[in-house]
This record gives C-alpha cells, sequence and structure tokens, in this order.
C-alpha cells in the first residue's frame, strides 16, 4: 500500500497569495497538493472553506490539510467540526511539530495576518515532518476523538 501524499489547502478571500506559496512548497517537497480555492479575492466565508478541507481528510482522501484565515483561529473552528479532525492553529514551529507528535494532528491552520510567509512555510515543514509518538499520547488522541 503507497503512502497518502495528497494534502489538501483551503482558505478565505485573504490567504490566496500564502496558500500559492504554501502549494509550490510543498510539491517542491514531493506532496500532491489539492488547491480547493476560493481562487478570488472576492469576500467569502472560512466556515466553508475549513468544512470542505476537513472533509476531504476526514474521508481519508487526503492524508492532511492546511487552512488559513486571517488569524486562522475561525477556520480551524470550523474544521474541527467534522469527526476526526484534530487541527491546530501554529504562528511558529514548536507548536507545528507538538500537534503532530502529541495530539496526531491531520489539519494545520496559519493566520495569514499574523505569521509571515517565510515563517508560514517553516510551520508547515515542521507539522509534516513531525512523527506521532504514538503511547500514552495515542491515549490521549483517542480521549479526543470519543463521542
Amino acid at each position: 500500500m503507497t503512502e497518502n501524499k495528497r494534502i489538501v489547502l483551503s482558505s478565505d478571500h485573504s490567504g490566496l497569495q500564502m496558500r500559492a506559496a504554501i502549494v509550490a512548497h510543498i510539491t517542491e517537497l514531493g506532496w500532491e497538493a489539492v488547491d480547493i480555492g476560493p481562487t478570488t479575492t472576492e469576500s467569502t466565508h472560512y466556515p466553508l472553506h475549513g468544512k470542505a478541507a476537513a472533509d476531504l481528510v476526514a474521508s481519508g482522501d487526503c492524508r492532511f490539510g492546511i487552512i488559513l484565515c486571517g488569524t486562522g483561529q475561525g477556520i480551524m473552528m470550523a474544521a474541527n467540526k467534522v469527526k476526526g479532525i484534530r487541527c491546530g492553529v501554529c504562528s511558529e514551529t514548536f507548536s507545528a511539530r507538538m500537534i503532530r507528535q502529541h495530539n496526531d494532528a491531520n489539519m494545520l491552520a496559519i493566520g495569514v495576518r499574523t505569521t509571515g510567509e517565510g515563517l508560514a512555510l517553516d510551520i508547515v515543514d515542521a507539522f509534516l515532518n513531525a512523527q506521532f509518538e504514538g503511547g500514552r499520547h495515542a491515549t490521549r488522541a483517542d480521549m479526543i476523538e470519543a463521542d
């Protein structure tokens, strides 16, 4: 069985430029970017984009999701409403690494108004290069998933 190398990306209207930079970056790293928009800067609703991306991760179609809005908070909240999603907002690399290692996060949210593009790419790298540690952390991740 081959490893799922698909990452879904979405944002609200504020995230087009940073999303494009992340798409180019992860493609260079060997991931398949599934960019589901939007494609214009016309005002749009981040909850719709967070849910759409989360649905693709929850279904298994994409291994990870990277979502963007002004602060990352709103789109993260929308994504986390989808069963099976564990998404965190990160504005630095330590948290990005830890949400993978300790929380088995499958989605990453970044604020485009709070994080510069270079740092955002470093955050993406930290997230993608980290591995879930399992053990006691698996018990806790299972508790998050429980109804």
